[in-house]
Protein backbone atom coordinates (compact mmCIF):
# COMPACT_ATOMS: atom_id res chain seq x y z
CA UNK A 1 0.00 0.00 0.00
CA UNK A 2 1.43 3.74 -0.80
CA UNK A 3 1.40 5.91 2.22
CA UNK A 4 1.47 9.20 2.68
CA UNK A 5 3.39 10.21 6.14
CA UNK A 6 3.04 14.08 7.04
CA UNK A 7 6.12 15.49 8.50
CA UNK A 8 8.12 18.60 8.58
CA UNK A 9 11.50 19.57 8.00
CA UNK A 10 13.04 18.78 11.33
CA UNK A 11 11.31 15.32 11.43
CA UNK A 12 12.71 14.55 7.81
CA UNK A 13 16.27 15.20 9.39
CA UNK A 14 16.00 13.26 12.17
CA UNK A 15 14.63 10.58 9.93
CA UNK A 16 17.60 11.34 7.58
CA UNK A 17 20.10 10.62 10.46
CA UNK A 18 18.33 7.37 11.86
CA UNK A 19 18.25 6.17 8.66
CA UNK A 20 14.29 4.93 8.77
CA UNK A 21 10.63 6.69 8.36
CA UNK A 22 8.35 5.65 11.04
CA UNK A 23 4.92 5.83 10.22
CA UNK A 24 2.32 7.70 13.00
CA UNK A 25 -1.25 7.78 13.10
CA UNK A 26 -1.32 11.11 10.46
CA UNK A 27 -0.18 8.53 7.89
CA UNK A 28 -2.97 8.73 4.86
CA UNK A 29 -3.50 5.65 2.58
CA UNK A 30 -4.48 5.60 -1.33
CA UNK A 31 -7.86 4.80 -1.21
CA UNK A 32 -6.70 3.22 -4.40
CA UNK A 33 -3.48 3.51 -7.64
CA UNK A 34 -5.31 6.37 -9.27
CA UNK A 35 -3.65 9.53 -10.16
CA UNK A 36 -6.61 11.34 -8.60
CA UNK A 37 -6.76 9.23 -5.14
CA UNK A 38 -2.72 9.59 -4.77
CA UNK A 39 -3.56 13.41 -5.11
CA UNK A 40 -5.51 12.98 -2.32
CA UNK A 41 -4.26 11.40 -0.22
CA UNK A 42 -0.65 13.63 -0.74
CA UNK A 43 -2.83 17.14 -0.29
CA UNK A 44 -4.47 15.05 2.93
CA UNK A 45 -1.01 14.90 4.08
CA UNK A 46 0.43 18.11 3.28
CA UNK A 47 -2.93 19.26 5.36
CA UNK A 48 -1.62 17.33 8.30
CA UNK A 49 2.12 18.63 7.74
CA UNK A 50 0.56 21.94 8.54
CA UNK A 51 -0.91 21.72 11.61
CA UNK A 52 2.92 20.57 12.94
CA UNK A 53 4.77 23.64 11.56
CA UNK A 54 3.02 26.15 14.78
CA UNK A 55 6.86 27.21 16.55
CA UNK A 56 8.82 25.99 14.22
CA UNK A 57 11.78 28.87 13.56
CA UNK A 58 12.93 30.12 10.03
CA UNK A 59 13.74 27.81 7.43
CA UNK A 60 11.51 24.92 8.88
CA UNK A 61 7.94 26.34 8.10
CA UNK A 62 7.46 23.79 4.88
CA UNK A 63 4.70 21.03 4.69
CA UNK A 64 6.47 18.02 3.92
CA UNK A 65 4.96 14.84 3.09
CA UNK A 66 7.05 11.17 2.63
CA UNK A 67 6.05 8.98 0.10
CA UNK A 68 6.79 5.22 1.05
CA UNK A 69 4.79 1.40 -0.63
CA UNK A 70 4.41 -0.81 2.76
CA UNK A 71 2.75 -3.91 3.57
CA UNK A 72 2.75 -2.94 7.15
CA UNK A 73 1.72 0.91 7.88
CA UNK A 74 2.93 0.18 11.27
CA UNK A 75 6.63 -0.55 10.63
CA UNK A 76 9.56 1.82 10.58
CA UNK A 77 10.45 2.33 6.85
CA UNK A 78 14.09 2.40 5.95
CA UNK A 79 14.97 5.89 4.04
CA UNK A 80 16.21 3.68 1.09
CA UNK A 81 12.89 2.23 0.28
CA UNK A 82 11.66 5.63 0.43
CA UNK A 83 9.64 6.83 -3.00
CA UNK A 84 10.01 10.54 -2.45
CA UNK A 85 9.28 13.70 -0.91
CA UNK A 86 7.24 16.35 -1.47
CA UNK A 87 7.95 19.66 0.08
CA UNK A 88 7.01 23.59 0.31
CA UNK A 89 9.92 25.36 -1.36
CA UNK A 90 9.81 28.27 0.84
CA UNK A 91 8.33 29.09 4.31
CA UNK A 92 4.90 29.33 5.20
CA UNK A 93 3.58 28.68 1.20
CA UNK A 94 0.27 28.77 0.36
CA UNK A 95 -1.86 26.13 1.36
CA UNK A 96 -3.44 25.77 -2.24
CA UNK A 97 0.29 25.45 -3.34
CA UNK A 98 1.27 21.99 -4.57
CA UNK A 99 4.01 20.78 -3.15
CA UNK A 100 7.65 20.25 -4.89
CA UNK A 101 9.25 16.49 -5.80
CA UNK A 102 12.49 15.53 -4.59
CA UNK A 103 14.12 12.24 -5.24
CA UNK A 104 15.53 10.20 -2.26
CA UNK A 105 19.04 11.10 -3.57
CA UNK A 106 17.82 14.96 -3.43
CA UNK A 107 17.18 14.86 0.06
CA UNK A 108 20.46 16.11 0.99
CA UNK A 109 19.95 18.60 -0.57
CA UNK A 110 16.20 19.29 0.76
CA UNK A 111 17.95 19.16 4.52
CA UNK A 112 21.09 21.31 3.77
CA UNK A 113 21.44 23.72 6.40
CA UNK A 114 19.45 21.21 9.08
CA UNK A 115 21.34 18.18 9.08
Amino acid sequence: MRLYQPSTLADLAAAFADGEIRPDADAVVSESDSEEDEYAALMTAADLSASRLSGLGDGLRRRVVVVVEVADATAAVALRDVLAVHADTADDADPDDDLAWWATQELDSLLAGIV
